[in-house]
């Protein structure tokens, strides 16, 4: 998504400039764009002309209108994002207060203006205008003495760092140089992985070279990591991948992409993170149920006493009509945040996000148990029966 002007605060009324230029961008338009929102954009609308005998022709023609959504429809094969409202800017063509649908399409720019841009709403712009916060694949091309750091997104491969250290040759008694060479070539690869690389968003790394050197360097920068303890790169040591490649070269990814096994190991790398928290969350639910709740009230009182670890919750409650309830779930979002939880927000259209929807769209891992709030649940339906 690419962010063309901003005029916002949080907490207050703003306006965004966007375009969005790959199909993704259109989910995260979806999940930006609520109902009471103002949207800009260019449009096609029919005009009937009619002339001095009386007689009406009908055109149609381009122009810019500005309409308060009243209903969003997505049509994901389509990849067309149809909003539905009144005009409510002056215009030659459409009266004010008329309906018109808008599509918003791929590298179609409109304008969106929020009365209230919540912490929500300001994540979701900078997932989807920051390429980094999407790139869930990283990769390391080398060969000795060059190597490429490249981010992959679903739709594009950014190369982030190219390295390229002259590495003196062996001489016969003397390979001291040469080492030397290597390692400082090794440390620099290194240091860009750590510098380019967001081990919170990245699921895969993948290490590829010719011959024996990623081995090589796979071995060396482990080392390095005991030696420094290393944290960040002894915890993420299961996401590195080694694979063969013809060269150091960028063009070599391609061919990287298309090994089954790295296939097999990136599919669904996006949504990994989130399978994992609701498999996490079914563990705990069935060994150590005082640990693990769902639904809104329940939820509600474990953020209340600071106890949420990891909250799960899906994307379609952001999206509800009923703006004081959107309100209460990203109070619940912006709770957790602050005593240090971790929040998963679950695609509704992906099965993972399904499963939660099952479970009323939001769960909660717990740092230690509280019976109790099975226990008030268990008085209230005793009162109930009362």
């Amino acid at each position: 998504m690419k962010l063309v002007h901003e005029n916002l605060d949080k907490g207050s009324c703003g306006s965004i400039v966007l375009i969005p230029e790959e199909s993704e961008d259109m989910w995260h338009a979806y999940n930006l764009i609520a109902e009471g929102d103002q949207v800009r954009s260019s449009t096609i609308r029919k005009v009937q002309n009619e002339s001095a005998t009386g007689s009406s022709t009908s055109s149609r023609v381009r122009t810019i209108l500005t309409i308060a959504v009243e209903s969003i429809d997505f049509d994901t094969h389509a990849q067309v994002l149809r909003l539905k409202g009144r005009n409510i800017e002056e215009n030659q063509f459409v009266k004010m207060g008329a309906y018109h649908t808008l599509d918003l399409e791929l590298n179609r720019k409109f304008t969106l203006t929020k009365s209230l841009w919540d912490t929500i709403d300001l994540n979701r712009l900078e997932m989807a205008c920051d390429v980094t916060k999407s790139a869930d694949v990283a990769a390391v091309i080398m060969q000795d003495g060059l190597a490429h750091v490249c981010l992959i997104t679903s739709s594009m491969t950014l190369v982030r760092s190219k390295i390229d250290v002259t590495i003196p040759r062996k001489r016969k008694g003397n390979v001291q140089q040469h080492e030397k060479g290597l390692a400082k070539f090794y440390d620099s690869v290194m240091q860009s992985i750590l510098r380019h690389v967001n081990f919170d968003v990245v699921k895969c790394i993948l290490i590829a070279s010719p011959g024996f050197v990623k081995d090589q360097f796979y071995e060396y920068m482990f080392q390095q990591a005991v030696k420094t303890d290393n944290k960040v790169l002894l915890e993420n040591k299961g996401k590195f991948m080694l694979v063969h490649s013809s060269s150091g070269f960028k063009h070599s990814l391609k061919e990287i992409l298309q090994d089954p096994a790295v296939v097999a190991k990136m599919s669904d790398t996006k949504a990994a993170g989130e399978v994992k928290a609701l498999e996490q969350f079914y563990t705990t639910l069935q060994c150590e149920p005082s640990k693990a709740f769902y639904g809104k009230k329940h939820v509600t009182k474990a953020a209340d006493a600071q106890a949420i670890d990891t909250l799960l919750i899906s994307d379609n409650l952001f999206r509800c009509k009923d703006v004081a309830t959107r309100k209460e779930y990203v109070q619940l979002v912006d709770s957790v945040y602050d005593f240090g939880g971790e929040v998963k927000i679950f695609s509704s259209l992906h099965m993972s996000g399904e499963q939660l929807a099952q479970l009323t769209g939001v769960a909660a891992i717990l740092r230690f148990p509280m019976p109790e709030i099975e226990d008030s649940e268990g008085e209230q339906s005793d009162t109930d029966s009362d």
